[in-house]
């Protein structure tokens, strides 16, 4: 019988080879995983993983390793405490559309054994069931080979020497229109690696159910340059979501990865990138009728073609109030480094701000910390903040009040 294990992990910890069913072989697999994105995964030490501000789900073979995020260090690893961050994981996911949660049956969410991945193909599954239940779409492609009759252009050089005898055949280059073109295959190879690595857990049956539904259609290996030959047009829009779900599982699937058995799949993100988008969209939704705008991504030309961008920056009547950069590692013991304090007085000096505002995760709220840079002319009196910002609400859960209490600042 096909057994699956578990574990979950926090980001920055230590996983020893043996503990929880992290045997060598797996090790092996995440080395030779971690070597592919540039050693940025983990830290390998001779008897096991540390892991780095990455946070997701890797499946290796039988094994699932979930790492959820986390801000202090000497907060408890139990199982409630694991429970509750994979919620806060789950739920910043969700709110920068990474994940849309909404889609997956709550029940499973709610059951301990689910995790990351289990959501992302539940939710690719339902995507490609409603495609099946509104009819999936046919499209016109080329196609070159022998045919009974003559139709679109006879390839005469390949005609003479492929028919000399068989006189009744054509050999042509023609249109087919017909369920099996590229956008059917990038979702079929996806289905099949849903399969693959979903046996043992209930999306097995599931997925082998949206399997006899689909059309068959002719196996590839999607790659980058794949996704970027997909075809875009009005009938195409309901398939945006499913292909983008099969582009994440698709594109992070690696089924060579070890030399034994183990297929490999990792769905990683940044919690320092996450983080930052997450202030964003809270920001922008606490921002509304306020009159204060919100800017993400706002970059300006810093030296010989480089350019500067703050995390976000706030407008009032087209004056900066306010440059936030989000950092996502806790400060409550210590300092900012010089480093970041260099990189907001530059950006004051260059979006002309009075105010900037270094922002971390904690369990409390401190905004109000500002300090003035001392001056090198008469005309500068800037400032920058340490703020800290509790994560959680007291329900511990995912506060989403942090994009109001952070415009109180202002006012």
């Amino acid at each position: 019988m096909f057994r699956k294990e578990s574990i979950q992990v926090f980001e920055h910890s230590f996983l020893p080879i043996g503990e929880n069913g992290f045997e060598k072989r797996h090790f092996v697999a995440l080395s030779k995983l971690n070597a592919l994105h540039n050693y940025q995964y983990f830290d390998l030490k001779h008897n096991g993983v540390v892991f780095k501000q990455f946070v997701g789900v890797i499946q290796a073979g039988n094994l699932t390793i979930e790492i959820l995020p986390k801000i202090d260090r000497y907060e408890s690893e139990d199982q409630e405490n694991k429970a509750k961050w994979q919620k806060v994981l789950i739920e910043m996911l969700r709110v920068t559309k990474k994940l849309k949660i909404q889609q997956v049956g709550q029940a499973n969410v709610s059951r301990q054994s689910i995790h990351l991945l289990d959501i992302y193909f539940e939710w690719f599954l339902n995507e490609v069931q409603l495609l099946i239940h509104q009819g999936l779409i046919k499209q016109y492609y080329k196609e070159t080979g022998n045919v009974k009759a003559l139709k679109g252009k006879l390839e005469f050089a390949r005609h003479i020497n492929k028919n000399l005898v068989h006189k009744e055949r054509f050999y042509t280059t023609h249109q087919v229109y017909e369920k099996d073109h590229l956008i059917h295959q990038i979702l079929g190879q996806a289905l099949d690696i849903i399969a693959h690595l979903s046996k043992g857990s209930y999306l097995y049956s599931k997925c082998k159910t949206v399997q006899l539904d689909f059309p068959e259609v002719k196996k590839i290996n999607a790659t980058e340059i794949t996704f970027s030959k997909v075809p875009k047009s009005r009938k195409t829009v309901p398939y945006e979501t499913a292909l983008s779900i099969a582009r994440l599982i698709i594109l992070n699937y690696a089924p060579n990865i070890s030399s034994g058995s183990e297929k490999m799949l990792a769905l990683l993100f940044n919690m320092n990138s996450l983080w930052e988008e997450y202030v964003l969209v809270k920001l922008k939704q606490a921002a509304q009728g306020t009159g204060i705008e919100v800017y993400g991504q706002d970059s300006k030309a810093f030296w010989n073609g480089i350019t500067i961008r703050p995390d976000v920056v706030l407008k009032k009547n087209d004056e900066v109030v306010l440059i936030i950069d989000t950092k996502w590692k806790n400060i409550d013991q210590s300092q900012p480094s010089t480093h970041d304090l260099r990189q907001m007085y530059v950006y004051n000096e260059y979006w002309t701000s009075k105010k900037a505002l270094l922002l971390y995760p904690s369990n409390n709220n401190e905004l109000d910390q500002f300090s003035r840079f001392e001056k090198i002319s008469e005309d500068e009196h800037h400032q920058c903040g340490l703020g800290k910002i509790s994560v959680l609400n007291s329900f511990s859960q995912l506060d989403d009040r942090i994009g109001n209490i952070i415009l109180n600042t202002i006012n």
